[in-house]
């Protein structure tokens, strides 16, 4: 039970709580409104936040619908967040309403020149209207506010790339390696540099120096073993597509297969090959796959599998009567049997195909001497010198053929 001694010391209290809350006086009053509007701030920050949080939940769990009305809720709430803009922006890229992702992310940039992401992502937004000077310009902006982040240098180089600017893109993340020098990204787009430049050697070791920084990273190794195939390390190519195949996140990888039998036909393992382009066309997927059954068709031709070889022919003609290859190896079927005259048309359905294409050019050459037309022959081979002028097989099957022709045509001596 209260007394009257302690009624009075509460009530004193209540009263003293009272003024604080109404104030006593105008400044007093004018304090509390301060703090007051200053606690309401605070609760909108936490609003905001926490609906920013879960619209970037659903926009990394892919429900776009979700996640964009949860951002315009953040952004109704406080206005005034660079970071809620560039999230806008992002979500609606991927809805492609790329008007209003330009709107929200040049917000965020003007909320913020410093926000490295809204300068990203307007690259990206950049790029996917093609305009890659944008894009560049952007890129190259993300990566000067953050140099240790290698994911904007590797974007800008990637642009100069698409621009052409070879030397540019490799000047420029050389000039990176002060800051990412333990990057392997930087090394394997240094080496996307050098294979489009046509240094394919400079290429493999910046592949193999990358691969050395990450070497359970497929994509750096796939890269390497194409650079190796490019400077004709089939051995090292294979070992390393062995590798490749056997990865669980690789099963089923019919352009790793493809390429390992190119592999192996050229490390003499033929057989080893065939099994693999065999396995590659059977099935729905493998009676389609027009490329298989150009390699299987290659394969059983050195094989002398003449069966095979028809099959073959029939199948990529079939399934790609504008390609030259299916009239080659037709041809290369008659051919094999002896059947000049029914290889001729074959080959010459495949020159008619083949534009620039060398071999078509040599094997009708090679059926048009067999026939006598050395003339003929002549001229096919001509015209695939022309093609590649650096070819020293055709400059001696011309020579060959030339020297023939002299000695047929020397005078018998008279008595």
């Amino acid at each position: 039970m209260m007394t009257s001694r302690t009624i009075r010391p509460l009530a004193a209290g209540l009263a003293a709580a009272v003024l604080a809350l109404t104030g006593c006086n105008r400044g007093h009053g004018t304090w509390t409104e301060g703090a007051k509007a200053l606690g309401v701030r605070r609760v909108n920050e936490l609003k905001s936040a926490n609906e920013y949080q879960m619209a970037k939940q659903n926009f990394l769990a892919g429900d776009l619908e979700k996640a964009i009305k949860g951002i315009d809720k953040s952004i109704t709430i406080n206005p005034s967040v660079a970071i809620s803009h560039v999230l806008r922006g992002r979500i609606l890229i991927e809805m492609d309403s790329l008007e209003e992702a330009s709107n929200a992310l040049t917000r965020a940039e003007t909320l913020d020149p410093q926000n490295v992401e809204a300068q990203y992502y307007l690259g990206i937004l950049a790029e996917r209207i093609s305009d890659r000077e944008e894009a560049l310009r952007r890129y190259q902006a993300a990566a000067t506010l953050e140099p240790t982040n290698p994911q904007y240098a590797i974007a800008a180089a990637e642009c100069m790339m698409d621009l052409e600017r070879f030397d540019q893109a490799e000047e420029f993340l050389n000039g990176q390696k002060s800051t990412l020098s333990h990057n392997a990204g930087i090394r394997q787009t240094l080496g996307h540099v050098a294979m489009l430049k046509g240094e394919h050697e400079k290429a493999m070791e910046l592949f193999n120096e990358a691969r050395l920084l990450a070497p359970e990273d497929s994509p750096i190794v796939e890269d390497l073993v194409r650079a190796q195939i490019s400077c004709g390390k089939f051995a090292e190519a294979e070992y390393n597509l062995a590798r490749l195949c056997k990865a669980e996140e690789n099963a089923g990888r019919r352009d790793l297969q493809s390429l390992r039998a190119r592999c192996l036909i050229a490390v003499d393992r033929p057989m080893e090959a065939r099994e693999i382009l065999i396995n590659l066309t059977v099935g729905d997927t493998g009676a389609s796959d027009v490329d298989a059954w150009v390699q299987l068709g290659q394969l059983s031709y050195v094989l002398k599998d003449g069966n095979r070889l028809k099959q073959a022919a029939g199948r990529v003609i079939a399934l790609a009567p504008q390609r030259y290859e299916g009239y080659l190896l037709r041809g290369l079927w008659f051919k094999r049997r002896g059947e000049l005259s029914s290889a001729l048309p074959e080959f010459e359905r495949a020159v008619e195909r083949g534009g620039t294409a060398v071999e078509p050019l040599v094997l009708r050459g090679l059926t048009l001497e067999g026939l006598s037309r050395f003339d003929e022959a002549r001229a096919s081979y001509a015209a695939a010198l022309k093609a590649n002028p650096s070819d020293e097989a055709v400059t001696k099957l011309i020579s060959t053929l030339d020297a023939r022709q002299a000695v047929a045509t020397v005078p018998e001596s008279g008595n």
